[in-house]
């Protein structure tokens, strides 16, 4: 390939990656209600628990950390978050007896309890072990938000909150789902 033709695309991918970020900038009002959901929880004594697939796998880790370790701010108390996704003998355990669609329904039924808010990531809202555990989290009143893409697939319609980035790009989404992350890290900071 030439080097004005990797060029090109760099310039396409990266206007892109900007373009579905800027049309969050219409989503703020519901970004924020996600936040104070989960701050009200935080504040209460509940947990924040996160799962997905792959990617969403990651940014449920990458999320997580960021509420247990450190967003930007240094030295204040850690926040109770749990990625479902870290224990791979657990996962592997559930998968090998239960079927892979119970690994993260498994764990919400030895983790969460009323009032915790579970954070489900899936990008085609689809993914059935994403589907079984919110099903779930209904049925031990746990709040739910779904971070899915454009059309929200099955997700949109079973979650309390549904968050449908502007996009069918699957890079594009992901990219959306941990901006909306940040910026909800960023506001359950400034509330401790």
């Amino acid at each position: 390939m030439r080097k004005n033709n990797l060029l090109s695309l760099t310039k396409e991918s990266l206007l892109e990656a900007c373009q579905s970020n800027y049309m969050l900038v219409d989503c703020a009002p519901f970004i924020t209600r996600l936040a104070e959901l989960t701050i009200t929880a935080l504040k209460r004594g509940n947990k924040i628990i996160l799962f997905g697939n792959g990617g969403s796998a990651a940014d449920s880790q990458h999320i997580a950390a960021e509420l247990i370790g450190r967003f930007t701010k240094d030295k204040r108390h850690p926040l109770p978050a749990i990625a479902l996704t870290t224990n791979t003998s657990l996962i592997t355990a559930i998968a090998n007896d239960y079927g892979f669609d119970s690994v993260f329904s498994w764990q919400i039924q030895a983790l969460a309890k009323k009032g915790d808010v579970a954070i489900a990531i899936s990008t085609s809202g689809n993914s059935p072990n994403v589907l079984e555990a919110v099903k779930l989290c209904k049925k031990l009143h746990v709040k739910t938000i779904g971070l899915t893409g454009q059309d929200g697939g099955k997700l949109k319609d079973i979650v309390d909150f549904a968050f449908c980035a502007p996009s069918n790009t699957t890079a594009r989404i992901q990219e959306c789902h941990i901006t909306v992350g940040h910026v909800i890290c960023g506001l359950i900071e400034a509330s401790f």
